[in-house]
C-alpha cells in the first residue's frame, strides 16, 4: 500500500483561508433531508435512530394487525440535531431499503384549514423522491403492483425491476396503442383481481409513474391537483374542477387509500417536523401543534391494519415544552397515539459530547480536504482534539458546536510587517492576488451554492448607494440603478433558505425588490423547490425574481421547474442569469479577502471600498440588476432534447405478437 504524504502546510492553510466549511453549517433545511445531506455521526443520538429502526422492524414483521401502525414522539431543544437525525434515517433507508420515507415540514403548512390537503401534497411529493432502488419511491411501488398483475396472468411471469419497467413501459404503450389496445386498462384489470378494495384510479395513477412521459402528470393528480383535460384523458383519470375546500374534504380518503395500498408492498415512515410554528392557528383558535397532533391521531385510528401489510411508523418532532404544555393537555388519548411505541413517553435528543464532536469535525473536514486533494497534518486540523473535547464539556447543541467551529476555523498566518505595505489599498491588491491564485476546487458545484450566494451578497454590499448606468455584455440596460439595501427573505420559515437574499433599490426612481436564488442543483425537484418560491412575489414581497444558474446545468422540459422558469421569465418579468467561472471567481476572491481581512490588516469598510472598482463593472452583478430580456435560451434546452432523441431508439426492435396479454413487458 502506498503511503500518501501530508500536503504542504502552506497549501492546507491557503485552503482554510479561502473557505470556511462550517459557515451556516448548524442551520439545516428541508433540502438537507432529501439531498446529499451532511456528514453524519452515527453515535450521536444513536439510541433514537435505533429505536426508529426497531419500530420499522416491528410493524414489518408483526403478525398482529394492532401493531401494524405505531408512532414515536421525538423531543429536543432547537439546534440539538432533530433534522440531522431525520436526515440520517432517510439516507439509511435510501441506502439499505426497508421502508419508504415521507417528510412533512409543517413550516410549509400555511393554511391550517387545508392541513389534510397539504399533507396529501406532502405524501405525493415525498414519494416522488429517489428510494433504495435508484428510482422514485412511487416507481418502486408501481413496479411491485405491475409484477402482481403479471403473476395474475401467469405464475411463471418474471419479476421485473423498476428500472426494467421504466425502460419498456412507454414503448409497450405505443405498441399497444398502434394496435388499438389499451395497455393500462388491461394491466389494471389484472391488478384489481387481488386488490378488491383499492381505488382503481389511485392504482392507475401510481402505475402511470412508470411512464417517462406521463409520470409528472400522474403525480400532480396524486397531489390532488387539476390536470389539463388532454392530460387527464390520456391517463384515464377523473378530473373535475374543485375548490381547495373540496380537495380538503376528499384528502383524508385519498391519503388513507394511498397509505393502505402502498404499505402492502413496503413499510412507510412518516415524519412531521417543525410543528412548533408560532402565530399560526385555525379560525377557531387551534394551534399548529394541536392540528398536527389531531391529524396523527386520525391516521393512527383510521388506517387499515392488515396483518399482511408492511406497516407504518409515524414520527412527530417537537420541543419538550410543546409535548408537556400542549400535547399532554389534549383529551381523548391523543398523546398515546403520538408515542405509542414508547408507551406515551417521548424520546429526548441529547447534546453533543467530546467523542461525537471529534467525530463530527473529522467527518466535516474529510470532505473539505478530499475535494481539494489535500491531506492535513492531522484529521481535525486546524483544531486540536484536546480543545474540541474541552469545548464539548459545556455540552453544546450541535448547532452551537458547529457555530463555534465556524468562528475558530482559522490559522495563524505570520506575515512580516515589512512585507505588507503601509497603504491599505496596496494591502488589498496583494490580498486579492493571493486569493486569486488559491486552488478552491470546482466552485460551480452545487455543494458550493452558499459560497456563491455569500460572495454575491457581499459584493452587492460594496455597490450600496452607488449609481449604476450603462449596458451589460448581453445588451441589457441599467438606467440610474441604485441599491439601497440587501435584506433577508421573509417569512424565513417558508423560504427555507432557497431565495438567498433580496436587493432593494430604485431604477429611475422606480422601486425594485429583486429576489436572488443561486440554484446549481442537478435534481429537477430540488430546483423546482427553489423556483416556486422565486415566483411567489406576493408572499416574499418581490418585484422581480432572479435565478442564478450555469447554463451548462440544463433545466429539462419535463421538470416542474421548467414551467416555473417560463412563468418567471415570460409572465413575471424575472430572468435566468447565467453563472460562469470567469465572472463569479473574482467575487469569491473578494469575499475571501473579506473573510481573512484581519490577516491582511484590513477592515470591512476598506474591503468594501476597494472592491467597488471591480464590482461596479462585474458582468454578473450588472446582469442581475439590469432589466430582463424576457427571453429563455430555448436553443440550449432544445439542444439537449435533440441529443436525447438521437441517443435512444423510441421504437421496439423486436417483432411482437398481436395477442391480448402483457408478455411484451417481460420479453
Amino acid at each position: 500500500m502506498t503511503n500518501i504524504s501530508v500536503s504542504p502546510i502552506e497549501a492546507v492553510n491557503a485552503a482554510i483561508q479561502s473557505h470556511n466549511p462550517f459557515t451556516n453549517a448548524g442551520i439545516t433545511k428541508e433540502q438537507d433531508v432529501w439531498g446529499k445531506g451532511f456528514p453524519d455521526v452515527p453515535t450521536l443520538n444513536a439510541q433514537v435512530s435505533d429505536k426508529v429502526f426497531q419500530a420499522i422492524e416491528l410493524v414489518r414483521t408483526s403478525q398482529s394487525s394492532q401493531e401494524k401502525v405505531t408512532s414515536i414522539t421525538i423531543t429536543a431543544q432547537k439546534g440539538v440535531g432533530k433534522t440531522h437525525l431525520l436526515s440520517r434515517i432517510r439516507h439509511r433507508l435510501e441506502r439499505e431499503g426497508g421502508a419508504l420515507f415521507v417528510y412533512a415540514s409543517v413550516n410549509n403548512y400555511t393554511d391550517l384549514s387545508l392541513v389534510k390537503y397539504q399533507f396529501q401534497q406532502t405524501l405525493a411529493d415525498s414519494l416522488s423522491k429517489t428510494g433504495s432502488q435508484g428510482v422514485m419511491q412511487w416507481q418502486e411501488v408501481a413496479a411491485a403492483i405491475a409484477n402482481e398483475g403479471f403473476k395474475a396472468i401467469s405464475t411463471n411471469a418474471p419479476n421485473l425491476s423498476a428500472q426494467d419497467l421504466l425502460e419498456r413501459f412507454d414503448k409497450v404503450c405505443i405498441s399497444w396503442s398502434a394496435k388499438n389496445k389499451n395497455l393500462m386498462d388491461r394491466l389494471i384489470k389484472e391488478v384489481l383481481k387481488t386488490k378488491l378494495n383499492a381505488d382503481p384510479y389511485i392504482v392507475r395513477a401510481i402505475l402511470w409513474t412508470l411512464s417517462e412521459t406521463q409520470a409528472t402528470f400522474a403525480i400532480k393528480w396524486l397531489r390532488g391537483e387539476e390536470l389539463a383535460k388532454s392530460n387527464a384523458d390520456v391517463l384515464g383519470l377523473p378530473n373535475p374542477s374543485k375548490t381547495n375546500q373540496d380537495r380538503e374534504a376528499e384528502a383524508l380518503k385519498n391519503i388513507q387509500q394511498i397509505l393502505n395500498l402502498v404499505s402492502q408492498y413496503n413499510s412507510i415512515v412518516i415524519c412531521f417536523d417543525e410543528i412548533d410554528v408560532k402565530n399560526n392557528c385555525t379560525d377557531n383558535g387551534l394551534s399548529t401543534e394541536i392540528v398536527i397532533a389531531n391529524l396523527v391521531k386520525i391516521l393512527h385510528d383510521t388506517l387499515e391494519n392488515s396483518e399482511l401489510g408492511k406497516g407504518i411508523v409515524i414520527l412527530t418532532v417537537m420541543l419538550p415544552e410543546t409535548w408537556k404544555d400542549k400535547i399532554l393537555e389534549i383529551p381523548g388519548g391523543t398523546p398515546d397515539r403520538l408515542s405509542k411505541y414508547t408507551g406515551r413517553k417521548p424520546i429526548d435528543l441529547r447534546n453533543i459530547d467530546g467523542d461525537s464532536l471529534v467525530e463530527l469535525v473529522t467527518l466535516w473536514l474529510k470532505d473539505f480536504y478530499e475535494i481539494r486533494n489535500l491531506l492535513p497534518p492531522q484529521k481535525t486540523y486546524p483544531f486540536e482534539e484536546i480543545n474540541l473535547r474541552e469545548y464539548a464539556k459545556k455540552r453544546p447543541t450541535v448547532r452551537e458546536a458547529l457555530s463555534w467551529c465556524a468562528e475558530n476555523f482559522k490559522v495563524e498566518v505570520k506575515v512580516n510587517d515589512s512585507i505588507l505595505p503601509k497603504e491599505p489599498l496596496k494591502r488589498f491588491e496583494i490580498a486579492l492576488k493571493i486569493e486569486s491564485e488559491a486552488d478552491i476546487g470546482d466552485y460551480l458545484d452545487e455543494k458550493n451554492n452558499s459560497i456563491i450566494a455569500d460572495a454575491l451578497r457581499f459584493c452587492f454590499q460594496s455597490l450600496k448607494g452607488y449609481k449604476l448606468e450603462g449596458e451589460t455584455p448581453t445588451g441589457e440596460k441599467l438606467e440610474q440603478v441604485i441599491i439601497e439595501d440587501i435584506t433577508e427573505i421573509e417569512p424565513q420559515s417558508i423560504n427555507q433558505g432557497w431565495i438567498n437574499f433580496k436587493l432593494v433599490g430604485k431604477e429611475k426612481d422606480k422601486l425594485f425588490k429583486i429576489g436572488v436564488a443561486v440554484l446549481q442543483h442537478s435534481n429537477g425537484r430540488t430546483v423546482g423547490a427553489g423556483m416556486w418560491r422565486l415566483i411567489d412575489y406576493e408572499r416574499f414581497d418581490l418585484t422581480r425574481g432572479c435565478l442564478v444558474r450555469s447554463k451548462e446545468k440544463k433545466i429539462r422540459k419535463a421538470w416542474d421547474s421548467y414551467t416555473y422558469l417560463n412563468k418567471l421569465v415570460k409572465e413575471y418579468g424575472g430572468e435566468w442569469v447565467s453563472l460562469n467561472k470567469d465572472e463569479i471567481r473574482p467575487l469569491i476572491d473578494i469575499y475571501s479577502v473579506y473573510q481573512k481581512r484581519d490577516s491582511y490588516q484590513l477592515n470591512e469598510e476598506q474591503v468594501l471600498e476597494y472592491a467597488q472598482s471591480l464590482t461596479r463593472i462585474n458582468p454578473l452583478l450588472l446582469e442581475i440588476l439590469s432589466d430582463p430580456s424576457g427571453q429563455i435560451d430555448e436553443e440550449t434546452l432544445e439542444g439537449e432534447e435533440l441529443l436525447n432523441d438521437f441517443s435512444k431508439n423510441p421504437s421496439l426492435t423486436e417483432e411482437i405478437d398481436d395477442t391480448d396479454d402483457l408478455s411484451e413487458l417481460f420479453n
